[in-house]
């Protein structure tokens, strides 16, 4: 985070005048904020010589008070009262790092109104509460930082706020929950059902406690809300998302798109166009050359379209302790560096002046406009011709027909690749496709998506 050099911290012989240490109070103390103290304590030397002072842990508020002494040991003020550390007098800055959508508002407003910057890896809190405190830090003259909320060991954030601030960015795409890549990721390479895939990222501790938040798309979607508004310079609009999770997802269609040269990704984009914005997550196939169709495992991979930098690519950890502190850390550096500055020096919280921020309209589902896959079931050989011929009756430009090899369900499947059609059209088509006396079962549809520059 820039700032101007500010002489009242310069020596009148040159040298950098010692500023006390940065005092953090942290809310939580389980899988990120251990890993937070962790790295913090075993790379104490050269955090301080980036942020120019120390970093420390001051006070510490957990619902298991004796694992928490064991993690931070002595000289941390411990208590099971949050409030007590967002309004401590001691504390600079407030790390919440205990999730929810609920208390964790009122701590992050407390600390604020007291005069402390926050740092938080909650992407639900600031995708449904962002306006809030936002607007309430303005008002109070903080920072709130939040790397961490997003794709975790990537700075997507920053490199959206500050290293592409030269461009109108296009569009912002990508693989954001490690946790539903790890599913997708099994099912292609073991042909397993969507079901043991599951079991598998359960039993190693992907899934959150509560499993919709990433099979059902929601979790992703919070992070695209931050991603839209710092790329577009809207504010932050989680209830226009459009989301869709993997839990309709098939393997025979995972296995249909490998021979059609397709991998399927949860895919959250965020598209400027000409009338509004598209805001969507959901399943996709992505050519299997695609640089994000090898991001595999629990690995998160996000693309940004700008007008002058073209397409750049991130990779890193979309889940863990230490890569979350990573980002965490990061933040506190950032917070750090503030001493002496005005609020008008820093960076905008969304990477636009509050002033400039837009309400830009958000593109119905049916306006959106992809390439699209189409998976159909037929009684014969000679039932492919009815497809495609309803497919024209209703405008659908056929890109591409062939038959599913290697199956041996009763019913014949036809493959379709569309070239691009709105999506409100391709839900016409596939009802009156349902209505064909040569169709066999339920016709199976998503997106395509080539992410080209």
């Amino acid at each position: 985070m820039y700032r101007d050099p500010d002489p009242r911290f310069e020596s009148l012989g040159g040298h950098p005048v010692a500023l006390r240490p940065l005092r953090v109070g942290m809310i939580g103390i389980g899988t990120v904020g251990a890993g937070t103290f962790r790295v913090l304590a075993r790379n104490q030397a050269e955090i301080a010589a980036r942020a120019g002072r120390g970093i420390e842990v001051v006070a510490v508020a957990a619902r298991n008070l004796a694992r928490a002494a064991a993690i931070v040991g002595e000289g941390v003020a411990l208590t099971d009262d949050p409030l007590q550390v967002a309004t401590h007098p001691a504390v600079d800055v407030l790390v919440e790092v205990a999730g929810g959508t609920g208390p964790a508002l009122d701590w992050v407003l407390a600390a604020i109104t007291h005069g402390k910057h926050v740092v938080t890896a909650n992407k639900a809190l600031l995708a449904e509460h962002g306006e809030a405190i936002f607007g309430a830090a303005r008002a109070h003259g903080v920072a709130v930082a939040y790397e961490g909320a997003v794709a975790v060991s990537i700075p997507i954030i920053k490199a959206l706020r500050e290293g592409l601030t030269a461009n109108r960015i296009e569009w912002v795409a990508g693989i954001v929950n490690g946790t539903t890549n790890f599913i997708l990721s099994k099912m292609r390479d073991e042909g397993i059902s969507l079901a043991d895939a599951m079991a598998q990222a359960g039993a190693l501790g992907y899934l959150e406690a509560d499993p919709s938040l990433d099979i059902d798309g929601w979790d992703a979607a919070h992070k695209l809300a931050l991603l839209a508004a710092n790329a577009f310079g809207m504010r932050v609009d989680f209830a226009d998302v459009q989301v869709e999770g993997i839990t309709a997802l098939q393997r025979l269609d995972v296995a249909c798109a490998e021979q059609l040269g397709y991998r399927i990704k949860l895919l959250a984009v965020a598209r400027r166009r000409d009338d509004g914005v598209e805001l969507r997550v959901q399943p996709a196939l992505l050519p299997a050359t695609h640089l994000l169709a090898h991001v595999n495992g629990s690995m998160n991979g996000i693309m940004v379209k700008g007008d002058a930098a073209g397409v750049t690519l991130y990779y890193g950890a979309g889940a863990g302790s230490e890569p979350t502190a990573s980002a965490v850390i990061a933040d506190l550096v950032d917070v750090a560096r503030l001493e002496g500055t005005q609020a008008a020096q820093r960076v905008p919280h969304l990477g636009f002046h509050a002033h400039a921020l837009q309400a830009l309209p958000v593109l119905p589902r049916a306006a959106v406009c992809t390439r699209h896959y189409l998976r159909v079931p037929v009684h014969g050989a000679a039932d492919l011709e009815a497809v495609v011929e309803l497919l024209q009756r209703q405008g659908v430009p056929v890109q591409r027909v062939e038959w599913m090899v290697g199956n041996t369900d009763t019913a014949r499947q036809v493959l379709v690749l569309t070239d691009e059609a709105p999506q409100g059209a391709l839900d016409l088509a596939v009802h009156a496709l349902q209505a064909l006396p040569e169709v066999a079962g339920p016709c199976v549809q998503w997106r395509v998506e080539l992410l080209a520059g």
